[in-house]
């Protein structure tokens, strides 16, 4: 293993799949590491941790871990089986799940005009609408004044 390797990764034959740390690694950071990434410490052995449920999708969720620490900068050594760089990820299933088709009817409702809208508008020029003739006399206004001289 390369002297620069933080952690390593590999499979056992009681504890399944296992995790340990080199002494490039302080024992708490790798130990607060391998936690979160759902490894516990195997007990009486220091330093080896084991895969929590590895019935679970063991595999997947160990290859996820080795990605995870190199994402974050570490140096991991993985077996082959375990080595996301290396191991084929397994082909998804594609389940129709009609989401295309939805997303179709869907577009084509936003562009249909709704039926509960009245007939469309058209886009012809606005009708200008005739002016008034002028009237023949001029407007009489009577104003009456307050006996104060202030308006109320």
């Amino acid at each position: 293993m390369d002297p620069g390797t933080h952690f390593a990764f590999g499979t056992h034959e009681q504890h399944g799949f296992v995790a340990a740390f080199t002494s490039s690694m302080p024992a708490h950071l790798a130990h607060w590491f391998l936690v979160r990434e759902q490894f516990e410490p195997v007990p009486d052995q220091p330093g080896l941790f084991r895969l929590t449920e590895p019935e679970r999708d063991g595999p997947r969720r160990t290859r996820q871990a080795v990605h995870d620490l190199r994402q974050k900068g570490y140096t991991v050594h993985a077996d082959v089986a375990l080595d996301p760089a290396e191991a084929p990820s397994p082909p998804r299933p594609s389940l129709p799940n009609g989401l295309m088709e939805r997303r179709s009817r869907l577009a084509q409702a936003a562009a249909a005009r709704s039926p509960q809208r009245g007939p469309a508008l058209t886009t012809s020029r606005p009708v200008a609408r005739p002016i008034p003739p002028k009237p023949a006399y001029a407007p009489t206004v009577h104003l009456t004044a307050s006996g104060t001289g202030r308006s109320r």
